[in-house]
């Protein structure tokens, strides 16, 4: 196995997951870094607001995330169009799908514990992970 995306929930349960199911190069995207952020400021739990702190500031300082970028864009339109034509709304799992087009402009398989998430997504490689909890 080469590179692989991880996705939101494969980074937050990270430590948990067989290390043999990842991919040799994982990367994430600057979305991925973006929903993670998002986090600490959502909770009313100190402790919880603190341990999605450090989750997030950790990512930062070992991941190099991949830019969503103009190639990434014109993907995100196919990604969109393949959620509406599934019956689903691209704004419903929005960061999903800019991470899934992400995956698909950079030509790289997306590793994740929920694939119902990228469900009806045409093109992309997606690699289900068990969830640990499962």
């Amino acid at each position: 196995m080469g590179a692989g995306i991880l996705d939101t929930n494969t980074v937050i349960l990270l430590e948990r997951l067989d290390p043999d199911d990842l991919p040799a190069e994982p990367v994430i995207a600057a979305i991925t870094l973006a929903e993670l952020s998002v986090g600490p400021l959502v909770t009313d739990d100190d402790h919880e607001r603190s341990a999605r702190q450090a989750r997030l500031q950790e990512v930062e300082s070992v991941f190099e995330p991949l830019p969503f970028d103009a190639i990434a864009a014109r993907a995100f339109g196919g990604v969109a169009a393949a959620l509406r034509h599934s019956g689903r709304k691209s704004s419903a799992r929005a960061f999903d799908a800019l991470i899934a087009a992400t995956a698909i402009a950079n030509q790289l398989p997306l590793y994740t514990c929920n694939p119902r998430d990228y469900a009806g997504i045409d093109g992309l490689d997606l690699v289900e992970l068990t969830h640990p909890d499962a």
